[in-house]
Formats: structure tokens, C-alpha cells, sequence
């Protein structure tokens, strides 16, 4: 697929809330930004420094990491395509709020700060547009507080399983989610994960092996995720 500026003033066209913009109001749009690429396991930005501008992913994969005040490490996001990313910066001008890494190859669109402000003016279905984005990416923000706070270790290995087996029909391939990455992304330890893991193998939940997890019951990973009964040992 291209990933030049003239395919993206296509897509965009695709976008709800701007069909109604001319080709070359999409064509403006596109050119204020650029194509960059990373290789894999580049960091895009890092938290805290000054603002890289939003990024719009076409193509890989991406982690938004926090870091810990002992150095440790969670991923609040894994992004896809087409997913922005780091667009809050754009509307405030304030420092990156995570650091982005790439899992793998990847494509992105980045507009600055000053270049979205003045496409924003000329341009209100972009912010409008992008307040909805917020509106939904504050909603899940919520979601992830309440496991955080109410749900134990093992709830929430449970539901990131379901999440990335699509409810259990696709078997999770370990060379992509690692146990350290899961663990990073429920904000936990690796041993803690590793351990709620063969717990729920013993159980006869779930299969793993080096290179696969295979959720073998959903419906007690459903259960476990959403009020962490204490399992049985043995």
C-alpha cells in the first residue's frame, strides 16, 4: 500500500466528519504533516520532553510506555493502524504525556503543534473530529482505572488474554506479547504475570507453550475478569 501524501488525502476523505472537504482541502490538510518511518524498536518520543506533534499510524505497531519512579515500565496503549497518538500535545502545546516505541517497523503521519493549530482554524471539522477521539480515549482511560484500583493481578491478565484472542478464537503468539510486555501492559511484574499465567494453566483455562497461549475457556477468563474469584491450587 502507498503512503504517500496524495493516498492519505484519500483516506482522509474516508474520515466521517470530513467528507464534505474538497480533495484539495484534504490535499492542504495532508501536506502540513509528514510521512516518517521508524525502524523496529525505535523510540518516536519521550515523555516529558517538549512536543513531536501528533502521529497518525498507517502501518506497525507502537507502545505507549510510562515509566515509574524505580524505572519500571507500563504500556497504557498498543497502537495500530489508523490510530493517532500524542494528540492531546496538539491542542495544548505541552509536553509529550508518554513515551512512544515502535514494536516494529512502521509508517506515521506528524503534524507539529503550530501546523494543527492554524489547519484547526481554517479547517473546525479537525478539532470537532478530534474532540470525539478524546471523549473515547478518556472513556477506556477510565476503564483502565477501575482494574487498576478494583481488580487483581490475575483479573486483569485474564482480560488482556481475551483482548488479544479476540474473545478466544485466535491463539496468542508469544513471540509478539512476550510475558514482560503483557505484564507491562496490566502494570505488573513479570514474575507476578508469569505466576497468574500457570495459574490459570492449571486450572485448564488456558494452553501455553513456548511459542503460543490458547484460551481454552473463555467463559471463565470472561468471569475471572471481571470480578477475580480466587482460583483452586491443585
Amino acid at each position: 500500500m502507498p503512503y504517500d501524501l496524495d493516498s492519505l488525502a484519500k483516506r482522509l476523505k474516508t474520515v466521517s466528519h470530513l467528507r464534505d472537504l474538497s480533495d484539495a482541502d484534504c490535499q492542504a490538510i495532508v501536506a502540513a504533516g509528514v510521512i516518517r518511518r521508524f525502524p523496529a524498536g525505535a523510540t518516536i518520543f519521550v515523555e516529558g520532553e517538549p512536543t513531536v506533534g501528533m502521529f497518525v499510524l498507517m502501518a506497525g505497531r507502537v507502545h505507549l510506555c510510562k515509566l515509574g519512579p524505580q524505572g519500571q515500565e507500563s504500556i497504557i496503549a498498543t497502537i495500530k493502524p489508523v490510530i493517532m497518538f500524542n494528540e492531546v500535545t496538539v491542542l495544548d502545546g505541552g509536553p509529550n504525556l508518554a513515551t512512544a516505541v515502535t514494536v516494529e517497523e512502521c509508517v506515521t503521519w506528524n503534524i507539529r503543534y503550530d501546523d494543527f493549530q492554524a489547519l484547526m482554524r481554517r479547517f473546525p471539522q479537525l478539532g470537532l473530529g478530534l474532540l470525539r477521539v478524546l471523549a473515547a480515549r478518556y472513556r477506556h482511560l477510565l476503564t483502565q482505572y477501575e482494574d487498576l484500583s478494583f481488580r487483581p493481578v490475575l483479573a486483569r491478565a485474564a482480560r488482556l488474554l481475551l483482548d488479544l484472542s479476540d474473545g478466544g478464537k485466535t491463539p496468542i503468539d508469544r513471540r509478539q506479547h512476550s510475558n514482560r510486555e503483557m505484564a507491562a501492559r496490566v502494570a505488573t511484574v513479570q514474575e507476578a504475570f508469569s505466576r497468574s499465567l500457570q495459574l490459570l494453566k492449571t486450572n485448564g483455562y488456558i494452553d501455553s507453550t513456548r511459542t503460543i497461549i490458547s484460551v481454552r475457556s473463555p467463559d471463565a477468563l470472561a468471569q475471572i475478569a471481571e470480578i477475580g474469584p480466587a482460583l483452586r491450587r491443585g
